[in-house]
């Protein structure tokens, strides 16, 4: 359990809020994930971090984290068989958010890409990924950031990226 470390941030208010609510502050908690826990450090940049976090939106948006539980979506309506579903829309969002995790695991190449997953897709600590794949101890987070460096470049991020 990684140790959480807050920060204050300030975010705009809605349209529908006063003048004197326009800002409002939020407590956030910089270690929620390990790869926020190194950005709090100072230990990736903020190049890094962006590009960890695109990865990361596209593993989750393309839906290939295993389940864990059964489907709970509302059975069909009609009494025949069901069919199969639309494949527009929705589909077609998570197959382009899948050729997006492919390339970038691709463009971080072989023997990065193991603890490139293990650290942003499966939220595991660097230590505990370090031990995993048996490699020593400071190993992973320079093997990380090298990671992190091709996946910006896939996703193209500039040099200057300002997050929160």
């Amino acid at each position: 359990m990684l140790k959480p470390i807050y920060a204050e941030t300030n975010i705009k208010g809605d349209a529908q809020t006063s003048a004197s609510q326009a800002v409002r502050s939020v407590r956030v908690n910089l270690a929620e994930s390990p790869l926020g826990w190194l950005r709090a450090r100072g230990m990736i940049t903020d190049r890094q971090f962006a590009g960890g976090e695109l990865l990361r939106q596209d593993y989750e948006r393309a839906q290939l984290a295993p389940r864990v539980t059964m489907n709970w979506g509302a059975p069909p309506l009609g009494k025949g068989a069901r069919g199969a579903p639309d494949p527009s829309g929705a589909m077609d969002r998570h197959l382009a958010a899948k050729a997006r995790f492919d390339g970038a695991i691709s463009a971080a190449g072989p023997g990065l890409n193991d603890i490139l997953w293990r650290v942003i897709c499966a939220g595991e600590s660097v230590p505990s990924a370090e031990r995993a794949l048996g490699w020593p101890a400071r190993a992973g987070r320079l093997v990380l950031t090298l990671a992190l460096d091709r996946v910006a470049d896939y996703y193209r991020i500039a040099n200057a990226v300002k997050l929160l």
